[in-house]
């Protein structure tokens, strides 16, 4: 297969660098309101995907996250006046997924499992449909999958279109998100392109990722920017609405802030939500927290009052 058959792929626009990067550093100067200020963290909060995807992860690390995921913050009530919502999801390897599903059972919390020979996507193709349909099987809501970039950087578009849907037919119901790797793709050309591929060959609430967090950088808002645009001009071109979800790199509430007025001025306010915009960003998670009682009281709370997440 070869990059010349492309007669059914969207043509992509050529983007403007400096456009672009200029366009996503005015989000860093918004200026937003307390209350608004405390509406945008709990709402970043119920976005986030809490993830771990170490070679040390064991049944215990997963059942301590699933837990927090569930509950956010013991002492939210104490100190805050009420009782916080769950995060979006739980994502892990496909050899965990048993363990979170029976945690995460009869909860809101989704679970989400990368698969397709997470982070390379090097694998043979049959190996990484049958490592998506065993972690459906097991229990999976989302399944996170990997562009094969080697492929895509040669121009063989056609090939990673193919194997982007074939993905999507082995997830059955669940929602698919494709990953990009955009710290590997060099420029915003190349991240349009793999962006319209990947969103003409999903389905409707499936989404588009950044990165796997495994590769330098990650998320940027320039980045995220370019595929925000995609999943809009595809909008506007189809009424087909694709979720986005930037991943690694996203550290701290004030980035947070900036990631969701990107969002409401790119794509509007039907896209603020977990639904259809993700964090894929653990340790965004304590910070989003420390910053709603620095809001709610004056004072940070302490790092001991937080387990890792």
């Amino acid at each position: 297969m070869t990059g010349a058959s492309v007669s059914n792929l969207p043509h992509s626009p050529t983007v403007d660098a400096i456009a672009v990067d200029r366009r996503a550093a005015s989000f860093t100067t918004r200026s937003i309101k307390n209350e608004s200020k405390i509406n945008a963290l709990r709402l970043a909060l119920t976005m986030v995907d809490l993830t771990t995807l170490e070679g040390k992860d064991s049944p215990e690390k997963v059942r301590s996250l699933c837990r927090k995921a569930v509950r956010p913050w013991e002492r939210d009530e104490e100190l805050l006046g009420e009782r916080l919502p769950p995060v979006a999801a739980v994502c892990v390897y496909p050899s965990m997924v048993p363990v979170a599903a029976e945690l995460l059972a009869g909860t809101s919390v989704k679970v989400a499992s990368v698969a397709t020979g997470f982070p390379s996507g090097q694998y043979p193709l049959d190996i990484r449909l049958n490592d998506v349909r065993q972690a459906v099987r097991d229990g999976a809501d989302e399944i996170d999958m990997v562009i094969n970039r080697g492929a895509f950087l040669s121009g063989r578009y056609q090939e990673v279109a193919n194997e982007i849907r074939a993905v999507c037919e082995a997830c059955g119901d669940a929602h698919l998100k494709v990953i990009l790797e955009t710290g590997e793709l060099v420029t915003y050309d190349n991240v349009r392109r793999a962006s319209d591929i990947a969103i003409a060959c999903i389905r409707p609430g499936d989404f588009i990722k950044t990165s796997t967090g495994k590769v330098s950088p990650a998320a940027t808002m320039p980045v995220t920017l370019v595929m925000l645009e995609a999943i809009r001009d595809a909008y506007l071109d189809t009424g087909v609405k694709i979720g986005m979800k930037p991943a690694g790199g996203i550290r701290t509430a004030k980035q947070s802030w900036h990631y969701l007025c990107m969002v409401n001025e790119t794509l509007g306010d039907g896209w603020l939500s977990p639904d259809w915009f993700r964090f894929g960003a653990s340790s965004l998670l304590n910070d989003l927290l420390r910053s709603m009682q620095k809001l709610k009281t004056g004072s940070y709370a302490a790092e001991y009052d937080f387990s890792d997440a």
